[in-house]
């Protein structure tokens, strides 16, 4: 099945990718309030210009060299050092490792529950000491919190052992 993959925004700008199978579905997730930034949770989501993605790889493919003809050299532009890409199979492994030290460090948090709101502002205000922890708010909790100076991440379910379905 091909994916449309469109690049998202929330009101606050923070970009984000989303992967549907049509443009139908897209609207129809849009318009039911299931298109939510990973960053702040926000419902109100607006979808940017991006470029399509073509498979031309094939295109820019050097043909080997004739028998008694030396491989042709490129240089860099001037002042720009040559970068090489990760390959498809380093880039999965990367990635991969990404989410394991991701997973890794929610691992290390304390589930407060449903209590977070009140948790973190307890340590916000000094009246506990403060440690790294993870539970539910409401998006007006987040709204908040957010308001009173208390910087929150949401975490997406795939990052949270205990919530992965």
């Amino acid at each position: 099945m091909a994916l449309k993959v469109f690049d998202l925004s929330c009101e606050h700008d923070h970009v984000f990718e989303g992967w549907f199978s049509s443009q139908d579905s897209y609207q129809d997730q849009l318009s039911q309030g299931l298109v939510r930034c990973p960053v702040c949770h926000s419902d109100q989501i607006t979808r940017r210009v991006s470029a399509p993605h073509l498979n031309v790889s094939h295109l820019r493919a050097e043909p080997a060299p004739r028998a008694g003809q030396a491989p042709r050299e490129e240089s860099a532009p001037q002042g720009r050092a040559a970068v090489a890409a990760p390959s498809g199979d380093q880039m999965t492994r990367l990635q991969a490792e990404v989410l394991r030290q991701i997973r890794r460090i929610v691992r290390q948090t304390d589930d407060v529950g449903a209590g977070f709101a009140d948790e973190a502002r307890r340590m916000h205000s000094g009246e506990i000491e403060e440690r790294p922890i993870r539970g539910t708010a409401s998006a007006e909790e987040c709204r908040e919190l957010v308001d009173e100076g208390i910087s929150i991440m949401p975490i997406p379910d795939i990052l949270d052992d205990d919530r992965l379905q």
